[in-house]
Order: structure tokens, then sequence, then C-alpha cells
């Protein structure tokens, strides 16, 4: 895989990212604009993958089904990812897999978040200052991968970090396809899926179907 490919993969991780954190106004905008669905298109050519015809169609800043707006989208992310006792679908690989092995998953403390928590931490990352949500959050999870692509691009790493040598499986590229397959691959797909079966927005199911195909190439 050359410079150019792991740049690209990059690129789709941090839209992803975005994608799924709780909406503020970088992705209002960027997803009012057209600016949301022209990235995912192009990060999809390069990466040769498929995406629904008509991404990104009536989206805008409007009040409606498809207000992009900040506004628009945080009741939706809230039903979706927050919910009221329960999300929609949850955004944490805890609970995913705490329900293929058959138990209740507690946040945090359970064997899959702590194996996330361990792999980042591997990798020099951490739970940002001041902040206590879990490690295990898809977008997070998003967030690694972005930076375990721009390291095997050769991208500088953080003061601080390990070397790529000292990565999980020996270098940036074997600690992508590491964390690729024990952990996002086993549950992202899944939750993709079921955000955009869930999702009353069109905006979600379109951020849903551009995971699920980057999560699957």
């Amino acid at each position: 895989m050359n410079d150019v490919d792991w740049g690209v993969r990059a690129a789709a991780w941090e839209l992803a990212a975005l994608s799924f954190r709780y909406p503020g106004a970088e992705l209002a905008g960027a997803v009012a604009s057209g600016e949301w669905a022209a990235a995912a298109r192009e990060i999809a050519a390069a990466l040769g993958l498929a995406l629904p015809e008509g991404l990104g169609e009536g989206l805008s800043g409007r009040s409606g089904p498809g207000d992009a707006s900040a506004e628009g989208l945080r009741p939706e992310a809230t039903r979706l990812f927050v919910g009221a006792p329960e999300p929609a679908c949850s955004p944490y690989e805890g609970v995913w897999r705490a329900a293929d092995d058959g138990v209740r998953a507690l946040l945090f403390v359970n064997p899959h978040s702590m194996g996330v928590e361990r792999f980042m931490r591997s990798c020099g990352l951490g739970r940002p200052e001041g902040t206590n949500e879990p490690l295990d959050h898809v977008a997070t999870e998003c967030e690694l991968l972005e930076h375990l692509a721009l390291r095997a691009a050769g991208a500088e790493p953080p003061e601080g970090a390990p070397a790529g040598s000292d990565l999980p499986g020996g270098s940036p590229a074997a600690a992508y396809g590491a964390f690729l397959e024990e952990h996002a691959r086993a549950w992202i797909p899944r939750f993709a899926e079921a955000v955009a079966a869930e999702s009353r927005v069109p905006f979600y199911r379109d951020a849903a179907a551009f995971l699920g195909a980057i999560v699957a190439q």
C-alpha cells in the first residue's frame, strides 16, 4: 500500500470520526454546505468504495427531516447515541460485544472496552484531559485508525509517542490492521447497519453508509 492510499484512509477515518461525534458547528456547516457529501464521494472514489446514489441530497440548514444545522442534528444524535434511558444504537464497542457474550455491558469495566484502552495506550494515546468518556466510542476508534494511518503514511509521531517498531505488530500498518480486525470490524459494521435502519434523519443514514463502506474496505 502506498503513501497516497494511507493518506486517503486517514482522511476517511477523520471524516467518520467527525460524523459520529455529537454534532457541533463544524459538522453542521460541512453537511449543510455539501462539503461533507463531496468529501465522502471523493474519498470513496479514491478507495474504490461504493456509496449510495444521492448521498447528501435533501440536506440543508432548514427545519425539517433534512435539517443539517447543529440544532437539527442534535435531537437525532441524542436519540440514536445517548438515549433516555437507552440509545437506539449504542456507540460503544463494549455494549455490542457484551451482547455477543450474553452479558450485561458495564461501560469502562468490560473486557472489550479495557482492551481498546490498552491498545490505545500501547500506541501512546489515552483519554484527553478533562474528559470521562469510554475510549471504545465509535468516533474515538475512528480517530485511532486515522492516527495509525497517518503514521503509516509517514507523518511525524506526536511527542512522546512510541517509535513505529514499538507499536503493536511492530509498525503503524500492522497496528492499524490489528485494531481493525480485533476491534473495529467486530462491531462497527453492525452498528452502521443499525444506524442506517434506525435513523429518521438523512444525514445519519449517509454517515452510516460511509462508515460501513470504509470499515469493510
